[in-house]
């Protein structure tokens, strides 16, 4: 059994952002497993180099790995995330938990988002060395964002503070990193599809660029497209369901 070292945990009130604090101190030679929760960050950012606004209230954080497995492995990190935050809130929500994933880093609710992953990664002669994974979830309230629909854990009828979900986030990073070490994501992508848009649904990726049927998941995380009779590989972008 795969046991992995205990995390060190800091809080700090305001700092620009957690993901930059991480990638500064993984540059300086932080080893694995830090975790930085902040209370306010004043240069919060989500994918794509968007702003993730971040007053006090909800929860911003960044996860500090060195992971050191086939660079291939990265995209599962997105997905092992997305597990652990619905594992996380399931319990503080009235029963059933609305809570869905969708491909590769949103935590949806009702078809507004709720929650949001921005990974990022060091590749070293094709290996994984160090990630950064930085997690926002509207907790408290849902920030106006241009063109998304947003919704917060306290409108869905949930209520937990930034301090009381860490515990409760780290345990799920660390039960889903070793399952992903146990049997190279085979259980994680299982898991990961019962939270999702099922198999046919009509995908959109990046506004319209390409339009297909999602048709799973590939073994490294990367999203399975159809179009006719061809199965496409997506590794990035931004996904809409029509």
């Amino acid at each position: 059994m795969t046991r992995l070292s205990p995390w060190r945990i800091e809080h700090v009130e305001t700092i620009a952002s957690t993901s930059d604090a991480c990638t500064t101190r993984a540059r300086h030679g932080e080893p694995d497993r830090l975790l930085i929760v902040a209370a306010e960050q004043t240069a919060g950012r989500g994918r794509a180099g968007r702003v993730w606004s971040s007053p006090p209230g909800n929860f911003y954080a960044s996860a500090l790995l060195r992971p050191n497995v086939p660079a291939s492995q990265g995209s599962m990190f997105a997905l092992l995330s997305g597990l652990a935050i619905i594992d996380a809130l399931d319990p503080v929500l009235p029963a059933p938990s609305p809570l869905t994933l969708k491909w590769p880093n949103d935590v949806m609710a009702h078809n507004a988002k709720l929650a949001g992953i921005l990974i990022d990664a060091t590749i070293e002669h094709a290996i994984l060395t160090t990630l950064v994974i930085g997690i926002g979830i509207n907790l408290a309230f849902a920030p106006d964002i241009p063109g998304r629909i947003t919704t917060s854990l306290a409108a869905l009828g949930g209520h937990i503070t930034p301090a009381g979900l860490v515990p409760k986030l780290c345990a799920r990073l660390d039960h889903w990193q070793c399952s992903l070490i146990a049997d190279r994501g085979e259980t994680l992508r299982a898991v990961w599809q019962t939270r999702a848009h099922p198999p046919g649904t009509a995908l959109a990726v990046d506004a319209g660029r390409i339009a297909g049927i999602f048709a799973g998941i590939d073994a490294d995380g990367s999203l399975l497209l159809r179009q006719g009779e061809t199965i496409t590989t997506i590794r990035s972008g931004d996904i809409a369901l029509s």
